[in-house]
């Protein structure tokens, strides 16, 4: 598997002709269903506080190896 580089930029988003556009950072071009971007947000949220969560935890004694 390839390394791919990690962005601290969020992406731009906006809603244009009944669809949702999200671009950049980097190679982002993607344009989604209302529906599609919904269920994308949810997923997004859904990472992103599991992986601050893990972020968080990293030091700890206790976490499984």
């Amino acid at each position: 598997m390839t390394k791919r580089d990690t962005y601290d930029t969020p992406s731009d988003v906006v809603a244009d002709d009944g669809k949702v556009e999200v671009r950049g950072p980097d190679a982002v071009d993607v344009d989604l269903t209302p529906e599609a971007a919904e269920e994308t947000s949810d997923r997004l949220l859904n990472a992103a506080m599991k992986a601050r969560g893990d972020k968080r935890l990293e030091d700890f004694p206790h976490k499984a190896k």
